[in-house]
């Protein structure tokens, strides 16, 4: 049985098992290397939430929503707007 390579969950479970999306195995200096980063992340003192949910909106929306479409539902949602460094970060050479 193989698991879903969709979802938000696939890639933490894919780490987890030690098994890429294609089903082979992550090597282990790459495991290694990813477990000390998100462990010294785990570490790292938060600001708050909404800042956050922000920034992950932006980060995966810029791959599925147009400049225009993710600055109206940041607006409407009372985040702030695109920064020009956002812009030009995740939609160059779009």
């Amino acid at each position: 049985m193989t698991s879903p390579t969709t979802g938000a969950d696939a890639v933490d479970e894919a780490i987890a098992k030690g098994i890429d999306l294609d089903g082979t195995p992550i090597p282990p200096e790459k495991l290694n290397l990813y477990h000390e980063v998100m462990a010294l992340e785990g570490q790292r003192q938060r600001s708050g939430v909404t800042n956050t949910m922000r920034s992950r909106i932006v980060r995966i929306g810029a791959k599925h929503l147009s400049i225009e479409t993710l600055n109206q539902r940041l607006n409407e949602a009372e985040f702030a707007p695109l920064k020009d460094k956002e812009i030009a970060f995740y939609y160059r050479g779009k």
